[in-house]
């Protein structure tokens, strides 16, 4: 969910996706530490690793100086842990810091799109320079009977956190949310550098 609103919406959009709800709240308190929240998505995806079914909720919380990233992921016994455990895990990005938010809609039928339709899926990319992804492979020149070792060319992607709603898997009313939401943190960073 994405909205503009109290931290007892927050609250309850958590509660609402049913995982772990007190450890997740717990959680982005800390990080919050008394802070206003802006807007937030959160977003419950559950998935299947070999025969067994995983959860793993993400929610971004945009506060007036902040970006908070909190993760929460549900793990079977191993040898460590005789039970299920769950992990639960924030990162607080300053404002100032975040270099990019990338917004990629699929729309059908683009022909006939007018403004404020319905996305079939959002993607929301944010980099603020803790991670990136180096793409490289073999440099060429235009001579195709060339055979000189030109190097690598390539580009470095700042890639911190992605997300990903769509239609079919989480409705339109979670796609037009997401939206709301990096409509906020796109405003939220203008003039960062």
């Amino acid at each position: 969910m994405a909205h503009t609103f109290t931290d007892d919406v927050l609250r309850e959009a958590i509660e609402e996706a049913g995982y772990y709800p007190a450890l997740v709240t717990d959680s982005l308190a800390t990080s919050l530490a008394g802070e206003r929240v802006e807007s937030f998505v959160v977003h419950h995806e559950p998935h299947f690793d070999q025969d067994q079914l995983r959860r793993h909720v993400s929610v971004l919380v945009l506060t007036p100086t902040r970006l908070v990233v909190g993760h929460t992921d549900e793990y079977p016994p191993d040898h460590a842990h005789e039970r299920p455990y769950a992990t639960a895990t924030t990162e607080a990005v300053p404002l100032e810091r975040v270099s990019s938010v990338v917004i990629s809609r699929t729309v059908e039928q683009p022909d006939s799109y007018t403004a404020g339709d319905t996305a079939r899926d959002v993607v929301v990319t944010v980099g603020w320079g803790a991670m990136a992804r180096v793409d490289l492979e073999p440099a060429t020149c235009v001579d195709p009977t060339c055979e000189a070792d030109h190097g690598y060319q390539g580009a470095i992607t700042s890639d911190d956190f992605t997300l990903r709603v769509s239609h079919e898997a989480d409705g339109t009313q979670r796609v037009a949310e997401m939206l709301t939401f990096a409509r906020a943190l796109s405003g939220a960073t203008v003039g960062n550098s």
